[in-house]
C-alpha cells in the first residue's frame, strides 16, 4: 500500500494515491498471469508449437475460451495500470508528457480488441487445419493483425518513454534496461515480420513478449515502492 500523503493538501492527494497503489497491482499481475496461461497452453494444447504458431492461435478451436479470456482479463488489468501510472506523481521533467501510461493503456485495449478479431487458424493448428500457411485471411483475421501491431508498438514505445522518465530521474540502470527490452523487443517485431514463418523469429519474438511483459510487471514494483517511501 502507497503511504497516505498528510499535508495540508494531503487529504485529496491520499485518497488518490491509494487507489492508484490499487490500480498499480493490476499491473503486477498481469503480464505474469498472460505469461503463465499461455506456457500453461503451449504444454497441454495438442497440435501447438511456438516456434511455428503465435500465442494468438491459441483462441482457436474448442479450448480457444481460454486464449480469449486470458486477452480480455489481461488487457482489462493493464488498463487499470495504465490509470494506476497517470496518477503517480512524475519527476518534474516529466509532468507535461504522460506518455508512458497512455501507451501502456493503448497496449491493454489492443488486448481486448485481441480477443474480439480472433487470429485465423493456420499451419495445423487446431488439428485439422491444413498444414502451412493459409491461402487467405478472413476479416477478423486481419483486424487481430492491425490491432497486434498497434499494441506491440505501444508497448516497445512505452519502454522508451520510460526509459526517458527514469533518465530524467537519474535511475541509470532502469533506463537502461527499459531501453534494452525495448529494443530487443522491436528486432524481434521487425525478424518476425521479415522472416515470415522462420522458427528462430518465431520463438525470438515470443521471447521478446514475455521479457516485455516481464518489464510491465518489475516496473509496477519499482514505482509503486518509489511512490511509498
Amino acid at each position: 500500500m502507497i503511504k497516505v500523503v498528510t499535508s495540508a493538501a494531503g487529504g485529496t492527494r491520499g485518497a488518490v494515491t491509494r487507489s492508484a497503489g490499487t490500480l498499480m497491482a493490476c499491473g503486477v499481475v498481469a503480464g505474469p498471469l498472460y505469461i503463465v496461461v499461455v506456457l500453461l497452453q503451449m504444454l497441454t494444447r495438442d497440435g501447438f508449437d511456438i516456434s511455428r504458431h503465435s500465442a494468438s492461435m491459441l483462441s482457436n478451436g474448442d479450448l480457444g475460451w481460454i486464449q480469449m479470456t486470458t486477452f480480455v482479463v489481461s488487457g482489462l488489468l493493464f488498463v487499470a495500470y495504465a490509470i494506476g501510472l497517470a496518477r503517480l506523481p512524475r519527476p518534474a521533467a516529466g509532468r507535461n508528457r504522460p506518455w508512458g501510461p497512455r501507451l501502456v493503456g493503448v497496449f491493454g485495449a489492443g488486448m481486448v480488441a485481441a480477443a474480439v478479431f480472433v487470429a485465423d487458424p493456420a499451419d495445423g493448428f487446431p488439428p485439422g487445419t491444413p498444414a502451412g500457411a493459409p491461402t487467405s485471411m478472413s476479416w477478423h483475421g486481419m483486424l487481430h493483425l492491425l490491432v497486434a501491431q498497434v499494441a506491440f508498438l505501444s508497448l516497445i514505445a512505452a519502454c522508451f518513454a520510460f526509459a526517458r522518465r527514469f533518465a530524467a530521474a537519474g535511475s541509470r540502470g532502469w533506463a537502461i534496461y527499459s531501453r534494452v527490452t525495448g529494443g530487443y523487443f522491436l528486432a524481434s517485431l521487425i525478424s518476425l515480420v521479415a522472416l515470415q514463418g522462420a522458427r528462430a523469429a518465431n520463438v525470438a519474438f515470443a521471447l521478446g513478449i514475455g521479457l516485455t511483459l516481464a518489464w510491465t510487471s518489475l516496473l509496477g514494483v519499482r514505482l509503486t515502492r518509489r511512490a511509498a517511501r
